[in-house]
């Protein structure tokens, strides 16, 4: 992911985790104390930051990935998922001696689904395995909170001053401790994670418009999205809603992720936000109503 290798220059940049993902099937999620007989597992490539990745490069956006793995089994797969789906991942370090990321979720017969992760290498990333002369070449650049805030605080920094378009996915939710929010251009959050950061529950779209109204004091442009309810996003151009698409769900795991990756790489195609926003809301709907095996 040099300047000098000849290969298309990322569109869209992604820094952040890489899971290797087991998923378990099951009529319902334990309680505490209780064990519960599942059906069926698998295995999956997985992380928000991967995910992320891997949708963007769905839509066309030439994209890139920054990020870490072990040198075992697990990391393994996460890079030949990345070269599947065609992302860029010369900035991805492979630690010798220490354990990829992975995550335990579990799915019950209502489409929901409730996790584990366990970090490993995702805590190692650094802000110089991305070097300036590449994320200038960016459109945009994407981070999320499951690796460490200061590394996001850094890189988004640097974005601002390049000119390049920052989206920050504050999943999970945790509260700012750095300047990070100061060079967010785009906030993207779910209902939990808008209500976590002080913008009121969310339980429908006229409150997701609220949230993100409240949220878009701190940066440029917040988006909320609200399941089945639909999106509001709200900015220095207003306010804007769209109602949930009416699906089937099947599963609801990975569609926030679905809806970031599109939305960016819709923006790094030079298509207005209001436009992202609509292909993002779709996306996410197709793919909750996509069984888990036959997703892309």
């Amino acid at each position: 992911m040099s300047p000098e290798s000849g290969t298309v220059p990322p569109a869209v940049i992604v820094v952040g985790s890489l899971h290797y993902d087991i998923t378990v099937d099951a009529p319902d999620r334990p309680r505490k104390g209780e064990t519960v007989t599942g059906r069926a597992w698998a295995p999956a490539f997985g992380g928000k930051g991967g995910n992320q990745a891997l949708a963007a490069s769905g839509q066309g956006a030439s994209t890139a990935m920054v990020g870490a793995v072990g040198d075992d089994d697990f990391g393994r797969t996460l890079l030949a998922g990345l070269d599947r789906a065609g992302v860029d991942r010369a900035a991805v370090a492979i630690l010798p001696g220490a354990g990829s990321g992975m995550s335990v979720a579990i799915f019950d017969d209502e489409g929901d689904y409730g996790a584990v992760i366990v970090s490993g290498t995702n805590l190692a990333i650094t802000p110089g395995q991305l070097t300036d002369a590449v994320l200038a070449q960016a459109r945009v650049l994407i981070l999320q909170n499951e690796i460490p805030e200061a590394v996001n605080a850094a890189l988004a920094g640097r974005a601002r001053r390049l000119g390049v378009t920052t989206i920050l996915n504050a999943a999970p939710a945790r509260p700012f401790t750095t300047d990070l929010a100061d060079h967010v251009d785009i906030l993207i959050v779910n209902a939990v994670e808008a209500e976590m950061l002080g913008a009121g529950a969310v339980r429908a779209l006229p409150d997701a418009v609220r949230a993100a109204e409240a949220l878009a004091a701190r940066c440029p442009t917040a988006i909320v999205t609200a399941g089945g309810g639909g999106v509001a996003m709200a900015g220095r151009a207003g306010a804007a809603a769209l109602p949930g698409i009416p699906v089937t769900v099947v599963s609801t795991h990975g569609a926030g992720d679905r809806f970031v990756g599109t939305f960016a790489a819709r923006l790094a195609r030079g298509e207005a936000a209001p436009d992202a926003l609509a292909a993002a809301n779709a996306a996410a709907a197709r793919l909750v109503s996509t069984p888990r095996d036959r997703r892309g």
